[in-house]
């Protein structure tokens, strides 16, 4: 089945779109990802979704909580009187992402703030992801974030740390992005020498989309220490008050402006994560205090991601994962020439900046999430999507859930009751 575009889910057939059932026994994890991209148009050489893993990724929300007020917020209007789920719903959902989606997995735990969680229950939930064979991390906007809780959840399991940090959050006295890079620095020391990757997440709006050059820099400057800088649109979901989107704030610009911020030209689109109008993802190696794009889509990457897709890859473990890389070339003699060829030309185009490196390289990757509004959610979109929320139901797309939020985390719904799936907005068709 496919979709012809432009069109937009009604508020009826929002309502109607359910989580996800349970896989059929014997069933493939990625079987089903790997049909909806097919079926959406997404499936091609350079897609990892479906190859690297059955899933993108799937939040697991233990409060709808929060200790900010942001204006771009996709939780509900009711979310901050909701009370936190139990901990063993929370580690049922843990097992039923566990089915859907099998090992490695990433659970990204968020909420609201996870961290307004008791710290051994987040402890506990972070440990039952580790358990089950997944990957756990934690999403937060770093005010409770202390050291001594991220050693306490590293020791745990957890593999990555994900700070929140915009204007869009109304920090009092921050004034601006610029201001906030203090707080960035602060949050990074926080886990400095821990086992952690860190990432920084940026919600991009009218009023920060020229200081997004400056945020990159920061980054590029902290190469190494920093392994993800993930950007995200400005969308009209949730108790958002800035409303839609102004015309200018595309991908295209916001990849435009992390390339200045850059120094180069970032490669976005290899490899592919899910549907090219949600998704876009580069990796640049860093050396000497410059940027290197590590891949540009040619025949010899689109099959080198599909022999390495069973390997398990560790944020900030660059050596390990490098170790597991040659390791499959080596297994594999058809590789050995064009991957000698292809490193040999990388260390070319290099060269400058590892001399003033002395050979030392960095990895620092970009994202740009590029989410729908509540009230025009692409079908197409919503079927290839490879970021769901667990829910009691099952795994949800992120951009429904935000959509329809209140009918699953209200305490009184009930799957039979008069309210569910009750939606506020008008949709366009």
């Amino acid at each position: 089945m496919t979709f012809s575009q432009p069109h937009y889910l009604t508020a009826a057939q929002i309502d109607a779109w359910a989580p996800d059932p349970e896989p059929l026994p014997g069933e493939p994890h990625a079987a089903r990802l790997t049909a909806r991209l097919r079926e959406t148009g997404q499936w091609h050489p350079g897609q990892a979704a479906g190859r690297r893993w059955a899933m993108g990724c799937v939040a697991l929300e233990v409060t709808q909580r929060c200790n900010l007020d942001c204006t771009l917020c996709y939780l509900s209007h009711h979310s901050q009187g909701v009370p936190d789920l139990p901990l063993a719903e929370l580690l049922e959902r843990i097992a039923g992402i566990r089915r859907h989606y099998g090992q490695g997995t990433e659970v990204q735990i968020t909420g609201g703030d996870p961290t307004l969680r008791d710290p051994e229950e987040l402890q506990q939930i972070v440990r039952a992801v580790r358990d089950a064979g997944m990957r756990p991390s934690l999403f937060t906007n770093g005010i409770r974030a202390t050291r001594s809780l991220l050693r306490a959840l590293a020791e745990n399991g957890l593999a990555d740390v994900a700070f929140h940090v915009d204007m869009t959050q109304q920090r009092r006295g921050y004034a601006s992005e610029r201001d906030l890079m203090v707080l960035r620095e602060q949050y990074l020391e926080r886990a400095r020498g821990l086992p952690l990757g860190v990432v920084f997440n940026t919600t991009v709006f009218a009023g920060n989309f020229a200081d997004v050059p400056e945020i990159v820099r920061f980054f590029r400057e902290r190469a190494g220490r920093i392994t993800l800088a993930s950007f995200q649109l400005q969308a009209d979901t949730g108790r958002s008050v800035l409303g839609g989107r102004p015309h200018f704030l595309t991908p295209h610009a916001l990849a435009a402006q992390i390339s200045r911020g850059a120094g180069m030209e970032v490669t976005f689109g290899f490899p592919a994560i899910g549907h090219g109008e949600c998704n876009r993802y580069a990796i640049c190696l860093e050396a000497g205090g410059r940027l290197y794009n590590l891949f540009a889509e040619t025949p010899f990457l689109a099959e080198f991601v599909q022999r390495v897709r069973p390997m398990a890859f560790e944020r900030g473990q660059s050596g390990g994962t490098l170790k597991a890389v040659f390791r499959v070339v080596l297994a594999d003699p058809r590789l050995w020439t064009r991957t000698i060829a292809f490193l040999a030309a990388k260390l070319w185009e290099m060269k400058g900046g590892l001399f003033r490196s002395r050979g030392r390289v960095n990895k620092l990757s970009f994202f740009i999430h590029n989410f729908m509004d509540a009230s025009a959610l692409e079908p197409e979109r919503c079927r290839a999507c490879v970021f769901m929320v667990a829910t009691r139901e099952g795994p949800l797309s992120m951009c429904l859930h935000n959509a329809k939020r209140d009918r699953y985390i209200l305490p009184a719904f009930t799957p039979n009751s008069p309210s569910a799936g009750t939606t506020s907005g008008a949709h366009r068709v």
